[in-house]
Formats: C-alpha cells, sequence, structure tokens
C-alpha cells in the first residue's frame, strides 16, 4: 500500500515536471490525458480492467451529490470546452477557475479529474503570467463549496484561489523571485 502512494507522490511530480516544460502550450486534450496517463501509472487504480488510465471514464460517477457527464457524452463536452476556452485570446483568472468549474463538473475520469483540474489551472496561471496557487487540506472545504456555489457566488472560489495565492506570493518573496 506504502508503494502505491509513493507511486502516485512520484507521478505528481512528474506530472509538474510536464507542467513547467509545457507551460506555454496550448491547452489540448492530448494534454490532459497526458496529464491522467502520468499521474494514474502504476497505481491500484492501474490495474483494474475498468479504470481507463490517460483515458476518459468509462463507467458513470457523480461528485457531491451532483450529476456528472455520461461516459458517452464526455468527449464532446471535453472539446466544446476546450473550443469555447481557446476563443479567449488572453484568459483572467476567473476564466481559469471558470474552466476548471465546468472540468470539475464534466469529471472526465474515472479518478483523478480533481488533481488534473489543480493542475490545468497552475499551468494555465504559468501560461498567462498569473501567480499560480496551490489549494492545499486547510482551503480544501472552501474549495469544494467554491466549485458548489460558482454559479451564484464566485466569491466563494475566487477568495479560496486568492488566499492560496497569497502563500504562493509569500514563497516567492521569501526566495525573492519576482512576479
Amino acid at each position: 500500500m506504502k508503494y502505491l502512494l509513493v507511486a502516485e507522490t512520484a507521478n505528481h511530480f512528474r506530472c509538474i515536471d510536464m507542467i513547467i516544460d509545457d507551460a506555454k502550450a496550448a491547452l489540448t486534450e492530448k494534454f490532459i490525458k497526458e496529464l491522467h496517463l502520468v499521474l494514474k501509472n502504476g497505481t491500484s487504480d492501474s490495474r483494474k480492467d475498468w479504470f481507463a488510465v490517460g483515458d476518459y471514464k468509462k463507467l458513470p460517477n457523480e461528485v457531491g451529490g451532483r450529476d456528472t457527464a455520461l461516459p458517452e457524452k464526455v468527449a464532446d463536452k471535453m472539446k466544446a470546452l476546450l473550443t469555447e476556452y481557446s476563443t479567449k485570446e488572453e484568459k483572467t483568472f476567473e476564466d481559469i477557475l471558470d474552466f476548471h468549474v465546468k472540468f470539475e463538473r464534466i469529471h472526465p475520469f474515472q479518478d483523478g479529474h480533481g488533481r488534473v483540474g489543480r493542475l490545468i489551472m497552475f499551468k494555465e496561471c504559468l501560461k498567462y503570467n498569473i501567480v499560480p496557487f496551490i489549494i492545499e487540506d486547510n482551503l480544501k472545504m472552501f474549495y469544494y463549496r467554491g466549485l458548489k456555489e460558482w454559479d451564484n457566488e464566485k466569491g466563494y472560489l475566487a477568495d479560496t484561489c486568492l488566499t492560496a495565492q497569497d502563500k504562493y506570493k509569500a514563497y516567492l518573496d521569501y526566495f525573492r523571485i519576482t512576479y
């Protein structure tokens, strides 16, 4: 069991390397699937016949009592989301959050979509010269509320991510890295 946790942690660092290497590249379906492949490779999930590592889910799933896209609809919904997102030349912080919420609502993978989604936000922040952020455990509850309430109150998620961004800025300041 410990090996599997080590594998997932090592895989996450490989995903960070991918994001840094490809920070300025366009966000594509291929890249998103590659992130999932790297993240879940060699884990217990990768040994399950029904678990599509590096590909969209084969079985329905839900999150927080909310329905997600059915497996047969995921590819079309992801293509539509990426098309909509790519129409904006310069993305704002809110554009990145909006993409993330829509991505999480599609729930494209059997598991790992949350981590992949947050990795995508990190990448897109780097691409558009926005200070990135990491949602740590102490912010998870607020992050989930922000996802749930996005349609009614964007401030919950925005404020949570800005709080996380402030912590990241403190690290950058400490190491005298300009942003």
